[in-house]
């Protein structure tokens, strides 16, 4: 169970009469609402953190969280962390933490990305990621090796997500099933840890509420939405597929591991994982093309796989349950978005056989 945690007030809420020194003030005495220009939330009063009764309302605030921790709730998405002073979240994760280890924070903060690295550095869990955003082979390739291959590893854990109540990317709208398949395999493989808006993702809804918006029309935020799950065209088997190999592979559990591989074609992108003792090799090939059948030849040494040099593997696609034997270091493959968008390979080490034994020779 997860809690969205929104740290704000509506107009008639008993704070506001209550504990006004909570609240910023204009000129008029009257509390002022929230603004992003140009756009005015008169809705919502935000609190002020920085107020000469900021003890007051940090208690308080605390007090809000330790309540739903006794009614169950592990996890919680924080509400635009990046509009609220760092040192409150380094103070309120910290206490919240001291009696309750186990209790998990996202960051739901689409900003700058030092912003985004300081608020993982002061506590938070998990963070949102420029994923969404990402659809392009070098693009993913630089974004995912600073996440994983530098510093920030140490630090920035990632929560990968294709598409948010708030976000229905371009890829999404103009790329049918196909957009949605690669994207999640993307989401699901590239991390660790991966959400999705989970109806309309399902559904494969794609229209936006005008054109160059990135706000779904008719949205959940607005209206209350019945949704037909079963309907043809549902990818609810397909994610069910995907989330049990996350489940059976450990090398999907972790970053570190993550290793880009050379394709002969920008609309294909490979990478593997694999666990310390190499028992889990995982090895995807993804199509970024939602249109097109696209083919290419991949370049993998079969030591980067921990797999012998001189002698054949077998690759195990999980999605299609399909297996090949390869052997060496190029190898051809092609991806029709319209069947399935990607290969998740796991890759089967050579066992003895009878020809390792000593009257075999």
């Amino acid at each position: 169970m997860a809690l969205d945690l929104a740290f704000q007030c509506s107009p008639d809420h008993p704070y506001v009469q209550e504990h006004p020194e909570w609240f910023r003030h204009r000129s008029d005495g009257s509390i002022q609402y929230a603004e992003n220009p140009p756009k005015k939330y008169q809705d919502i009063y935000p609190f002020d953190f920085e107020t000469e009764h900021w003890q007051s309302l940090w208690d308080e605030l605390k007090s809000v969280v330790l309540y739903w921790v006794e009614q169950g709730v592990r996890i919680f998405r924080v509400d635009n962390p990046h509009t609220k002073p760092f040192r409150f979240w380094e103070w309120l994760i910290r206490e919240v933490k001291r009696s309750r280890p186990d209790i998990l924070f996202l960051s739901e903060a689409f900003t700058r990305p030092k912003v985004m690295y300081r608020l993982a550095k002061v506590g938070f869990t998990q963070s949102y990621t420029y994923f969404t955003w990402r659809n392009t082979k070098p693009e993913l390739t630089r974004f995912f090796t600073e996440l994983t291959q530098t510093e920030v590893g140490e630090y920035f854990r990632p929560n990968l997500w294709p598409n948010t109540p708030d976000i229905l990317p371009e890829y999404l709208q103009f790329g049918g099933a196909p957009a949605f398949m690669v994207r999640l395999v993307l989401a699901a493989t590239l991390g660790a840890s991966y959400g999705i808006y989970g109806p309309t993702f399902e559904l494969c809804v794609n229209q936006p509420r005008a054109p160059g918006s990135e706000e779904y029309l008719d949205s959940e935020k607005y209206e209350t939405r019945f949704w037909d799950l079963g309907s043809p065209g549902s990818l609810k088997d397909f994610i069910t597929r995907v989330n049990r190999i996350r489940r059976d592979n450990t090398a999907l559990h972790s970053n570190v591991s993550l290793r880009f591989h050379h394709v002969d074609n920008d609309q294909l992108i490979c990478y593997s994982k694999r666990t310390e003792d190499d028992a889990d090799i995982i090895l995807v090939v993804a199509n970024l093309d939602p249109h097109h059948a696209q083919s290419g030849w991949v370049d993998v040494a079969p030591a980067e796989l921990g797999v012998e040099v001189d002698r054949p593997f077998q690759v195990h696609d999980l999605l299609s349950n399909a297996r090949y034997l390869w052997q060496g270091s190029r190898h051809y493959v092609e991806l029709n978005p319209h069947v399935v968008p990607a290969h998740i390979f796991r890759l089967r080490r050579r066992i003895r056989s009878e020809r390792d034994f000593e009257y075999y020779l």
